[in-house]
């Protein structure tokens, strides 16, 4: 049983962090934020990349359980797809309504993501390197995420 992590999808998710690093960097340093502002505009820097960053990539986890659901059958696969749009359907409600506090509410969701992760791990519908992969990912998103707090 290989747990390696494939370098496609450790590098490809590597990448996937650039714009919750780029937020985090962006809250950090007020001048890399009015640079950013003004070249990329306010949807492209701090808070506001995070939340609608996290809003697709929180989406796509939806599509990559979904794929897993497709290995099971009957009672099981019913559960399984139907947990597998959660975190897309939070998300769409989330980032629909006006909560001021959507950082804390993707925190929560990254973790509650990686969750369902584990149940779908547990279930042997992930490669086994999956939870390995997830938990490192999580883990910096959610230090990216952090970063408002940190900062202030």
């Amino acid at each position: 049983m290989n747990k390696s992590i494939p370098n496609a999808p450790l590098l490809l998710s590597l990448a996937g962090l650039a714009p919750f690093f780029w937020g985090a960097l962006t809250l950090a340093n007020t001048n890399l934020m009015a640079w950013g502002q003004m070249w990329l505009g306010t949807g492209l820097v701090g808070t506001q990349v995070q939340i609608n960053y996290s809003a697709v990539i929180m989406s796509f986890m939806s599509g990559v359980l979904w794929g897993f659901s497709t290995k099971t059958t009957q009672l099981k696969a019913a559960i399984c797809y139907t947990l597998s749009v959660l975190p897309a359907l939070a998300v769409f409600f989330l980032v629909s309504t006006n909560p001021e506090n959507k950082i804390e509410f993707l925190m929560v969701g990254f973790c509650l993501l990686i969750v369902l992760d584990l149940i779908f791990s547990k279930l042997d519908l992930t490669p086994t390197w999956w939870l390995r992969l997830r938990t490192v990912i999580t883990s910096l998103v959610l230090l990216c995420l952090s970063a408002q707090f940190i900062l202030s």
